[in-house]
């Protein structure tokens, strides 16, 4: 109780509100939780509201959106106002985070955003460094001694550092650098090494450990938080830059390590010791923790053994075994193994009074689902301004972007380019006329959760003239007949696509695709969703009665060569048939002469008949002969003239292979 009133009071002085980048991690959920738990001004920022950490320690009322986002990033400041800001934000330090631009967006851009606001407001900054900034000169360093970083992640974190401490000589800044060594607790990503020991020790096991003799300076999450807190009331007070070893001091050893595994899950096997060290690996690597013991008058309280202990009393517990699953492996976004990402294409021509509300729409659908997204809309050279709407979208919200096309490729094109920067675990592929209603995608992530890999719209109605219904009704049932393979009848587009399926498509080399034959080709297990296609509810049509001949051609050249089939069997029916003909026509004229069919008019019409049939079976021919020469100039399907993020447009001229 005595220490729980300590950390009161040093929360209660803080100035307020609080913000929390990095909610959604380890440490920076751990703070958050703590930190709510004694005030009502705080708020954390992660970038996924299904952050698995926050679910777990309850907390609701995180703000969720890309860090990297500044316009985004400058909006929440301006508008929360916060006087505290701890940034746990980081990116870069698991080896399954690979990207050098996120690594120096997250550990450098975004560090000199909220320094450049902290700087205009007064505000105090606690940046969460690492002990990864000393590189190779790890054994004990003063926070004075030449720091040696040998990775890209250490390089972005001590650069930060170095901007902080300029900008605090230089200007007005109040800021100071807390480097972690090594934190652990429970809620640590379940793939690290304290972790892994619960897992294996709770069903009786030792993991193979690193050499015996490698050291390493752990923390327990406790005392990690307790540091920040303390370390944020004393730049409260001094208003001076520090930096500061968030360490024990004790280099633990593996050796040390596996006997206290041993002591707290009760195992007799012996440890066994490889050299799996990797290259960036370290021998001896612990803090020096003098510096915030004298200044800040910080302790730590846990020993690595009672740390451990503590760890797996909390994983001991039903509900919480399911936080070692490695597959909760965290990335920078806040996502995790088991949250999947949507992306939603969304093809735009003459769309600019729908786009708008396409946008609200589908906001309100994928807002209620615990997933993450992305919307990216194509535009495909539209007259109007879909741009510029697509451009003030992409602003104010960093889940938008904007694909333009050069010139106007045609709906499959701006899918296949939509697909082809698509980062989801599926896409949704959609009109941007607002015919396919962003409601339904709701249903189809319930197919999709349920284990289907395409679920598509299958349009039983539609607003249109009854001619039009019929039309439409039949071309499904003829392309349907002559396909090799199933084809969904009245599907258009509208569907989502898992990935697995996505990659087979755009793999496929063709240059005319039509996209709902290829989906049923790529086979997988599909399933439709039943629907009625609304009238579209802005501007007109950009369809037309030859327009509709062409894709339903395009349809069933795409999936068939019974057009041909049916002309040869065609040509050898008439042959037989004209050749009967023929000879009976002989056989009249010498057995009775007068019976035969005299006239000029029989003659013109079998002429025309058969002109008629060879120009039929010339332009079948024709469209394949096109299709052909389509595919032998190669020519791009699409050419991409710029992209909108952030409400920036950036010319790219991105060619489609």
């Amino acid at each position: 109780m005595a220490k729980f009133k300590i950390i009161t009071e040093q929360a209660s002085s803080l100035p307020g509100p609080i913000l929390i980048t990095g909610a959604g991690g380890f440490v920076g959920a751990h703070l958050y939780s703590t930190l709510l738990k004694l005030r009502v001004d705080v708020f954390g920022v992660a970038h996924s509201k299904d952050s698995w950490r926050l679910k777990a320690l309850e907390i609701e009322s995180s703000v969720h959106f890309d860090l990297t986002d500044q316009n985004q990033l400058k909006k929440v400041l301006n508008e929360l106002k916060p006087a505290t800001i701890f940034n746990l934000a980081a990116y870069g330090a698991y080896p399954h985070q690979t990207s050098p631009e996120l690594t120096y967006a997250v550990n450098l851009g975004v560090v000199e955003t909220l320094a450049a606001w902290c700087t205009v407001s007064g505000s105090i900054l606690i940046q969460t460094g690492s002990s990864s900034e000393y590189g190779t000169n790890c054994s004990g360093p003063l926070e004075t001694d030449k720091e040696e970083p040998n990775s890209r992640y250490a390089v972005s974190k001590l650069a930060a550092t170095k901007l902080l401490a300029h900008l605090a000589t230089t200007s007005n800044l109040t800021a100071t650098v807390v480097r972690l060594y090594s934190v652990y607790g429970p809620l640590e990503d379940p793939t690290r090494l304290i972790p892994t020991l619960v897992r294996e020790g709770l069903d009786g096991r030792l993991p193979e450990f690193s050499p015996e003799t490698i050291t390493r300076d752990f923390i327990y999450i406790d005392d990690a938080v307790r540091s920040l807190i303390e370390v944020g009331e004393f730049l409260q007070k001094n208003r001076k830059f520090e930096i500061f070893n968030l360490a024990t001091g004790v280099a633990t050893s593996m050796s040390e390590v596996a006997s206290s595994s041993r002591a707290t899950f009760g195992i007799e096997t012996a440890p066994k010791f490889v050299n799996n060290l990797r290259s960036w690996d370290l021998q001896n690597w612990f803090g020096n923790p003098n510096k915030i013991r004298t200044l800040v008058g910080w302790l730590h309280l846990e020993t690595f053994a009672s740390g451990l202990s503590k760890t797996a009393v909390w994983y001991k517990k039903e509900s919480n075994r399911s936080y070692l699953d490695p597959s909760l492996v965290a990335d920078s976004g806040g996502k995790t193994g088991k949250t999947k990402m949507l992306s939603v294409i969304v093809a735009c021509y003459r769309d600019e009074l729908a786009i708008q509300e396409m946008y609200t729409r589908l906001k309100r659908v994928l807002g209620d689902r615990e997933l993450n997204y992305e919307i990216i809309f194509v535009n495909d050279c539209s007259p109007d301004d879909s741009l510029g709407v697509i451009q003030k979208i992409s602003e104010d919200d960093s889940q938008v972007i904007g694909i333009n096309h050069a010139r106007n490729f045609g709906s499959q094109s701006a899918f296949l380019s939509g697909m082809s920067v698509a980062s989801g675990d599926a896409c949704v592929l959609m009109d941007g006329d607002l015919q396919d209603p962003p409601e339904l995608i709701d249903e189809f992530l319930t197919k999709w959760g349920d284990g289907f890999e395409v679920v598509y719209g299958v349009r039983v109605s539609r607003d249109a003239p009854w001619y039009m219904r019929v039309a439409y009704k039949l071309f499904y049932r003829i392309l349907s007949a002559v396909s090799p393979f199933k084809i969904p009848k009245d599907a258009g587009d509208f569907s989502l696509i898992s990935r697995p399926v996505m990659d087979a498509m755009l793999a496929f080399p063709e240059r005319d695709l039509f996209l709902r034959t290829s989906r049923a080709y790529s086979g997988h297990i599909q399933c439709g969703i039943d629907y009625v296609r609304p009238e579209r509810p802005y501007g007109t049509s950009t369809n037309n009665f030859f327009k509709n001949v062409g894709w339903a051609i395009k349809g069933i050249l795409s999936v068939s060569k019974k057009p041909l089939t049916y002309i040869s069997v065609a040509g050898l029916i008439l042959f037989v048939l004209t050749t009967l003909a023929l000879i009976i026509q002989v056989v009249l004229k010498i057995v009775a002469p007068e019976s035969a069919p005299p006239g000029a008019v029989t003659s013109i019409l079998v002429s025309m008949f058969f002109g008629a049939v060879n120009l039929l079976g010339i332009s079948i021919v024709g469209e394949y002969v096109g299709r052909i020469l389509d595919e032998v100039r190669g020519r791009p399907r699409f050419i991409v003239r710029s992209t909108t993020k952030n409400g920036k447009v950036s010319l790219n001229s991105k060619v489609d292979k």
